[in-house]
C-alpha cells in the first residue's frame, strides 16, 4: 500500500507536468548515452594511459629478463667449454633483473587491480631473482648437473611468462589487443630458446640423453604448435616482421637440424660430425629476429600508442561529439514543440470539462425529467480538419451527441413502456375486480362442496392476476388502488400474502409476534411478501415447506422466508441483492421482474430486503419493517372478526377487494 501510494504521489498530475515528463524522457535518455559514451570515451583514454605505464614500468623489463635468462640459460648448460660467454649472460642478466626490480617498485598501478593473482606473481619473480646466485653455483656445466640446471632456469623463465600473462590478461585498447597472441609467441620464442640450449650443451658434452632429447622434441613440438599460428593472427605490419624471420635461411637450418635430431634419436649420432653445422648461428639469428618482432608487436606497439589519437578514441569519440549535438538540439525543439502541445492540450481539457461536467448532465437531467433536448444546440457538430487534437476535439462533440441521443431514444422509449404498463394494468384491474365480485355472487349460491372449491381456487388465479396487474403501476411509479386506514395485525398481513399464492398449503407460517402494520404500509408489505414468498415456492421441491417466520426486534420486526431448494451460488445472490437494493431499476431487463417489484416497494416504505443462503441449504430472504411502520397495540377490528366466526385471512382478502373496487 506504501509503494502504491508513494508512486500515486510522485506520478505528474497536470497536464503541463506529464507533457514536460514525457519530452524530458527521450532528453535523458540521449544524455544518458551520451554520458556512456563520455565515460567511454574516458575510459578508453585511462586504459591506453595505463597500458603505457604498464609497459614501461613491468612488461618490457619482464620480457628483457626472459631474454636475457633464456641467453644464461644456454651460457649455463654449456658453462665448462665456455666460461667467458657466461659470464657476459649473467652480467646482462643481472642488468636486466636490476631494472625489473626498480620498474616493480617505481610502477604506478595497483597490480590487484590488474589482476587478482599478479601481485602473487611478482613476488615470486622477485624472489627468483634473489635466488639467481645459489643457482649460478650449481650450473657447473657438467653433464651430471645440465639436467636440473635447465630445469630451474626454465622454471624462473616460466614464472617470468605468468607474470606477463597476468599483465596482459584483460587490455581495454586496441593498441594492446594483440597481447595474448604476442604472449603466445613469447612461449614459441621459449621453446626456441629451449631447443637451442639444449643442444648446445649436447655438443659440448658430445651426446645428447634420452631426457635431453625428450625435451628437444617437445620444444619442437611446442614451437610448431604455437609459431605459425599465432602469426597468422597478428596483423599485416607486425605479421611482416615475424614472416621475415620465418622465411629466411635461418629459418630453414634451424627446421632441418630439428629434423635430422628427432630422425637420429638420443645418443651421439644427433650431435657427432656435421649434424649440427650452422645450428648454433641460425638459433641464434632466429631468436634474435623473434625478439625484435616481438618487441615491436607487443610492447613497442603499446608504447607508441596515442591516448588522444584515433585508434583510441575512434568511433566513441565521435559519437561524444555528436550526441552533445544532438542533446542541445533535442532540448531546443522540446521547449518549441511542447510549449504549443500544453496549449492545445489546456484547451481541450477545457472543453471536456465542460461538457462532462456541466452541458451533458444538465441535459440528462432534462431527459430524465421529461423535457426535450435539441441536439443541435446542445452539441453543434464540428467539421472533422485540423491536427489530430482538432480531431479528438471534433470525436468528443460526437461522444456528447450519441450520448445525447441514446438517453433521448431511451427516455422516450421508457416513456412508451411506462404508459402501456399503466394502460394494461388499469383495464386489468377493473376485469379482475368484476370477476372477484362475480365470483363472491357464485360462491355464496353454491351448495356443492366440489364445486365451491373450483371457485375459490379460481378466485386465488385471480386474486394472483390482480397482484400482477399491480406490480404493472408499482413497476410504472404509480401506487395500487388498494390500501387501510387502520393498522392491520402482522399475523393477517402474512397470512394474506400466502393467501395470494397458488400453493398457499406449503407455506408454513410460525409464531408471529403481537405487532400491527399501519394501514398506508400494508399493502405494499402484503405485495412484497408475496412476491419473495412465490418465490420461494417455484424454486423449491413441490414436496418441501416454505418457512415464514417474525421476530420482534429492538427497532423494527423481521420477517424471514425460508426454502429448502437447491440454493443459489454467490454471484447469483450478489446479482438478487443488487436488483433489490439497487436506486436505479432497468425496466428493459426482462428476467426476474418479481425482484424489481421488490425494489419499488422496497425503496417506497423505507424497508431493507436482503437474500442469503439458508442453513438448510435454500434460499432466506429477509425482510426488515422499521420501528415507524409497525404498532404494538392490538386492534379493536380483531375481536370484531373473532367474535362473528371470520377467519382473520379471509377478512383481510375481503377488505382487499373492497378497498381495491
Amino acid at each position: 500500500m506504501s509503494v502504491t501510494r508513494t508512486s500515486a504521489r510522485l506520478r505528474p498530475r497536470s497536464v503541463r507536468a506529464k507533457i514536460v515528463s514525457l519530452l524530458m524522457l527521450p532528453i535523458v535518455s540521449l544524455m544518458a548515452l551520451w554520458g556512456f559514451a563520455a565515460v567511454t570515451t574516458a575510459s578508453s583514454i585511462g586504459d591506453t594511459e595505463n597500458a603505457k605505464d604498464v609497459n614501461s614500468e613491468l612488461l618490457t623489463p619482464v620480457g628483457d629478463f626472459v631474454t636475457a635468462l633464456q641467453t644464461e640459460r644456454t651460457a649455463a648448460l654449456k658453462r665448462a667449454a665456455a666460461p667467458a660467454e657466461f659470464t657476459a649472460a649473467r652480467k646482462a642478466t643481472d642488468e636486466a633483473s636490476a631494472a625489473l626490480l626498480d620498474g616493480i617498485n617505481a610502477s604506478s598501478s595497483d597490480a590487484a587491480l590488474l589482476d587478482a593473482s599478479l601481485p602473487e606473481r611478482i613476488d615470486k619473480l622477485k624472489a627468483d631473482t634473489g635466488s639467481l646466485s645459489e643457482l649460478r653455483t650449481a650450473a657447473t656445466g657438467k653433464p651430471g648437473a645440465a639436467s636440473a640446471t635447465y630445469t630451474k632456469y626454465t622454471a624462473i623463465i616460466e614464472h617470468g611468462f605468468s607474470v606477463t600473462g597476468a599483465l596482459t590478461g584483460d587490455r581495454g585498447t586496441d593498441a594492446a589487443s594483440e597481447a595474448r597472441v604476442v604472449l603466445e609467441l613469447s612461449r614459441a620464442r621459449e621453446a626456441v630458446a629451449q631447443e637451442q640450449a639444449l643442444l648446445d650443451a649436447a655438443a659440448a658434452g658430445g651426446e645428447l640423453g634420452r631426457e635431453q632429447y625428450a625435451l628437444f622434441v617437445g620444444a619442437v613440438a611446442t614451437q610448431r604448435e604455437l609459431l605459425e599460428p599465432a602469426v597468422a593472427d597478428l596483423n599485416v605490419e607486425h605479421r611482416t616482421a615475424y614472416r621475415k624471420t620465418l622465411d629466411g635461411d635461418g629459418y630453414a637450418r634451424v627446421q632441418a637440424v630439428e629434423n635430422q635430431v628427432r630422425k637420429a634419436g638420443p645418443g651421439t649420432a644427433a650431435v657427432s660430425g656435421s649434424a649440427l653445422a650452422g645450428w648454433e648461428t641460425s638459433s641464434a639469428a632466429v631468436l634474435k629476429g623473434l625478439t625484435s618482432a616481438e618487441s615491436a608487436a607487443g610492447t613497442g606497439a603499446t608504447a607508441k600508442a596515442n591516448p588522444f589519437g584515433w585508434d583510441t578514441l575512434g568511433a566513441s569519440g565521435v559519437a561524444v561529439v555528436l550526441g552533445l549535438v544532438g542533446v542541445l538540439l533535442s532540448l531546443l525543439v522540446s521547449v518549441l514543440v511542447g510549449r504549443g502541445l500544453i496549449v492545445e492540450l489546456l484547451d481541450l481539457r477545457n472543453s471536456a470539462l465542460e461538457v462532462a461536467g456541466r452541458r451533458l448532465p444538465q441535459a440528462m437531467r432534462k431527459l430524465h425529467a421529461g423535457q426535450g433536448v435539441d441536439i443541435d444546440a446542445e452539441a453543434p457538430m464540428r467539421r472533422l480538419v485540423g491536427d489530430e487534437l482538432a480531431q479528438v476535439g471534433t470525436a468528443l462533440t460526437a461522444v456528447q451527441r450519441a450520448a445525447l441521443k441514446a438517453a433521448s431514444e431511451r427516455a422516450e422509449l421508457l416513456s412508451g413502456i411506462s404508459g402501456v404498463y399503466v394502460s394494461l394494468a388499469r383495464r386489468s384491474q377493473v376485469l379482475l375486480h368484476r370477476q372477484l365480485d362475480l365470483l363472491d355472487a357464485l360462491a355464496q349460491r353454491q351448495q356443492d362442496p366440489v364445486e365451491l372449491q373450483d371457485l375459490y381456487r379460481v378466485d386465488y388465479l385471480a386474486t394472483r392476476m390482480r397482484r400482477h396487474s399491480e406490480s404493472l403501476l408499482i413497476l410504472s411509479g404509480i401506487a395500487p388502488g388498494r390500501g387501510w386506514r387502520d393498522p392491520i395485525q402482522l399475523a393477517d398481513v402474512l397470512r394474506a400474502a400466502v393467501a395470494e399464492i397458488e400453493n398457499s398449503s406449503r407455506v408454513q407460517i410460525w409464531a408471529v409476534p403481537r405487532v400491527s402494520v399501519v394501514g398506508g404500509s400494508v399493502a405494499d408489505v402484503i405485495h412484497l411478501l408475496a412476491e419473495l414468498v412465490e418465490n420461494a415456492t417455484a424454486f423449491s421441491p413441490p414436496s418441501t415447506k416454505v418457512q415464514l417466520k417474525a421476530a420482534r426486534m429492538r427497532d423494527g420486526v423481521l420477517i424471514e422466508v425460508e426454502d429448502s431448494g437447491f440454493g443459489m451460488n454467490e454471484d447469483a445472490l450478489a446479482d438478487a441483492n443488487r436488483k433489490i437494493q439497487s436506486e436505479k431499476v432497468d425496466l428493459l431487463d426482462a428476467k426476474q421482474i418479481g425482484l424489481f417489484v421488490v425494489n419499488r416497494l422496497r425503496e417506497r416504505q423505507g424497508l431493507r430486503v436482503e437474500v442469503r443462503a439458508s442453513p438448510s441449504g435454500g434460499v432466506t430472504a429477509a425482510v426488515f419493517i422499521p420501528e415507524g411502520l409497525i404498532r404494538d397495540d392490538m386492534p379493536v377490528a380483531e375481536e370484531a372478526h373473532r367474535g362473528r366466526g371470520l377467519a382473520p385471512a379471509s377478512a383481510l382478502i375481503q377488505q382487499q377487494r373492497i378497498a381495491g373496487a
